[in-house]
């Protein structure tokens, strides 16, 4: 049994560090900016309700899977935005949701420069379902014993826009927090660590109704390796979005985004992972869709 709680801990262990490092990671990421940058919640000067869903190497059992929801709006002198989001993240007995209220302030640098100033404040409820784990003991095991844990947090945001490019720097979750961990084979708790993103894409416009935008999201997070998406987007009369990404994990993914009308906008991505590690998980999928008002 002392075997088991071991293999217990070390899963939690590996799968924390998994979903560190890929938290909130989705492939429309420039879509839905505001689940990492508060601050993002005031580019646009209007009210939406956006929603990503993302299952992960579909094909394997609770492989990891991401719903993420938001609400932005602009408040009367379109210098102050509110906004609400909610992210829940599954992977085999872990759960994680959480849910913050955004805040952003505009602030005009010249005609064309604007930078966008947010605050993020929240909260993070993890979860530790063990009771799906297999126990061959008669009695309880006591060191599978479920565990919940809700840590209150903040974050911070800053997004320069201008009419052709941005840059979004971000740090969604500054505090530490603490979540499980195998210790002397038994699971524990273990502090998560501050992630950072810095984000970035410029428009090139090829033709009155043909737009070239690459784009990029960099992620860190100290004691893991980078992790960096790097878009290319093709832009048709501002309806029709077709692209790929290369992501330095080793995947691929290919995406595209249609304006259904100009308050509908809904997109599909599917990626591919290169790294032969994975066996025969198949791709993964993710849905994006917004409606404006």
């Amino acid at each position: 049994m002392k075997k088991l709680n071991f293999l217990l801990g070390l899963l939690l262990v590996s799968s924390s560090s998994l979903l560190a490092q890929q938290e909130s990671m989705v492939t429309f990421y420039k879509n839905h900016l505001n689940l990492v940058n508060p601050a993002y919640i005031g580019v646009d000067k209007n009210t939406s309700i956006q929603t990503t869903i993302r299952e992960q190497w579909t094909g394997v059992k609770d492989a990891p899977s991401t719903q993420a929801l938001s609400f932005m709006t602009s408040l009367k002198d379109e210098k102050l935005a509110l906004g609400i989001s909610f992210i829940r993240d599954e992977v085999f007995v872990e759960k994680q949701s959480f849910i913050t209220i955004d805040f952003a302030y505009d602030v005009q640098l010249n005609e064309q420069l604007h930078l966008l100033m947010g605050l993020k404040a929240g909260g993070n409820n993890y979860e530790v379902n063990t009771q799906g784990l297999a126990n061959y003991d008669v009695a309880p095991d006591p060191s599978l014993t479920p565990i919940s844990r809700f840590n209150p947090n903040v974050g911070i945001g800053f997004y320069l826009k201008h009419d052709q490019y941005y840059i979004s720097l971000s740090s969604p979750k500054i505090l530490n927090t603490e979540r499980a961990k195998n210790e002397d084979g038994f699971a524990t708790v273990a502090t998560d660590r501050v992630h950072y993103y810095l984000s970035g894409g410029y428009t090139f416009e090829l033709s009155p109704t043909f737009d070239l935008v690459p784009t990029m999201m960099m992620r860190y997070v100290n004691g893991a390796p980078f992790s960096t998406d790097f878009t290319a987007t093709t832009v048709f009369n501002e309806t029709f979005h077709l692209g790929a990404t290369y992501r330095t994990d080793k995947s691929l993914a290919g995406l595209a985004q249609i304006k259904i009308s100009p308050k509908m906008h809904l997109g599909y991505a599917y990626e591919y992972s290169l790294r032969s590690a994975l066996g025969r998980a198949n791709g993964s999928n993710e849905l994006f869709f917004q409606l404006k008002f």
